[in-house]
This record gives C-alpha cells, sequence and structure tokens, in this order.
C-alpha cells in the first residue's frame, strides 16, 4: 500500500541567528532576526530545512518561533499584505527557505 503523500505547505519562521565569521552580517551586530518563509510538509521540516540553509549560509541559527501557515496566521488575526503572500507562493512554488527581512541586533553605547 503507497503511503499518502501529504503536500507541503509554507511556515513563517523567526529565526534568531548568532555571529559567525562570513555571516554578512554589519559590523556591530551581534546577531540577527531572520522572517522566513520555508516550505515542508510540517512545521518541523521547515524549521529543519531552515536551519540547514542558514548553516549553508555561514550563519549561526540559535533560536526559531514557527508562526504557522498562511492560513493559520489568518485565524490568530494577522494582517498579511500582498508582498508577504507573493513570497511565501515563492517558497511553496520553489520548495524553496526564503529569506524576507533581516534585522540585525547592533550593540548601543551606554553612556
Amino acid at each position: 500500500m503507497a503511503k499518502e503523500r501529504r503536500p507541503q505547505q509554507v511556515y513563517t519562521l523567526l529565526v534568531e541567528v548568532g555571529r559567525k565569521a562570513g555571516d554578512g552580517l554589519p559590523e556591530g551586530a551581534t546577531g540577527a532576526a531572520l522572517m522566513c518563509y520555508a516550505s515542508g510538509i510540517d512545521e518541523a521540516e521547515a524549521v529543519r530545512e531552515t536551519v540547514a540553509i542558514l548553516k549553508q549560509a555561514d550563519m549561526a541559527p540559535l533560536d526559531v518561533t514557527g508562526y504557522g501557515t498562511l492560513d493559520e496566521r489568518l485565524a490568530d488575526g494577522h494582517d498579511i499584505d500582498d508582498e508577504e503572500r507573493a513570497l511565501m507562493a515563492k517558497a511553496l512554488e520553489q520548495n524553496a527557505v526564503i529569506v524576507a527581512q533581516v534585522t540585525p541586533f547592533l550593540e548601543t553605547a551606554e553612556g
């Protein structure tokens, strides 16, 4: 009996990364938050794929927070614009991880 294949879905993930040589983050950054859209048959697969891709890109993933699929986010009352929906569709179409936004954590001088 053939195992039924579950459809790919796109998950919204917020990944916190630390510093690593060659990570491409700006000088003075202590890390960054990356908003990613990743395809997978479930959120666990999307997280694994995202972490693997970021490690290949010389980034140091520390923590991943999942926000669910488009339908789950809409049910939670999230406002999702056309640009974000287009990036999600691209991630699904290409079976890819898309980093939509990078927010560096910069040290601030206290004084």
